[in-house]
């Protein structure tokens, strides 16, 4: 685990990505990939290269689905927006067959939520209709204490906005937070809005940005589920 001196023993709110951070939802695209290409006849990429591109949202799971297809096209090409509609549909109906808590981090949020003061929460990139779904299906939605979405704001990650609205809801300082995520992006808003920021190396990571993860400059780096879990109990209580 990196770290660099910076005190995390008062902290008054934990705030984590979903895709690949907090939930393992790479099983259900997986699946859904894999309907599809079979629909449409076309090769399917290997189930590491989508868990690869979870992270990266539903346009890059689309590309990497049609492969070159789409590889000189913009978001707003009509075809790609049909066919990445499909894929949001075809989830929403389907969302949390395989999708589930990364081991240990279950008992991680039961440490988190016994005690008074430290309150957890969620901002994502993920649409909030899906989010709320997801959290729902897991029966996390009544014990997450924030979730802020794409929706809620007008600047995503990598921009703080979205960070900075969580603090305001919980009613914290944003120094006061840490922000776990499996994405650059998600480091980038943390440094951005002042928090302490932990990066989930077990996360959707490809490997070629794997080579020098400190260049991300999160103050962590937390290798496994179980690692997270001891981070949190040790580091944070």
């Amino acid at each position: 685990m990196h770290t660099k001196d910076k005190n995390t023993k008062d902290i008054h709110a934990i705030l984590f990505d979903l895709d690949g951070t907090l939930i393992d939802t790479a099983p259900d695209f997986i699946r859904i990939i894999k309907k599809m290409c079979a629909k449409y006849q076309h090769p399917c990429p290997s189930e590491t290269a989508i868990r690869e591109q979870v992270s990266a949202g539903s346009f890059a799971m689309v590309r990497l689905m049609f492969g070159d297809k789409f590889a000189d096209i913009s978001n707003d090409n009509p075809q790609l927006l049909a066919y990445r509609q499909e894929f949001l549909d075809t989830y929403e109906a389907d969302i949390c067959v395989d999708s589930q808590l990364f081991s240990g981090l279950a008992s991680m949020l039961d440490n988190i939520e016994a005690l008074d003061n430290l309150p957890w929460g969620i901002v994502t990139n993920k649409p909030r209709y899906l989010a709320e779904l997801l959290l729902e299906k897991l029966d996390l939605n009544q014990r997450c204490s924030v979730l802020v979405c794409p929706d809620d704001v007008k600047n995503t990650k990598p921009d703080p906005e979205p960070l900075f609205l969580a603090c305001q809801q919980l009613g914290v300082e944003p120094n006061q937070c840490v922000y776990v995520g499996d994405h650059i992006r998600d480091i980038e808003a943390g440094n951005r809005a002042g928090m302490i920021t932990v990066l989930a190396s077990y996360g959707y990571i490809p490997p070629e940005d794997k080579e020098d993860l400190s260049v991300w400059g999160a103050d962590f780096i937390v290798n496994s589920p179980e690692e997270m879990d001891s981070f949190v109990a040790n580091r944070l209580f």
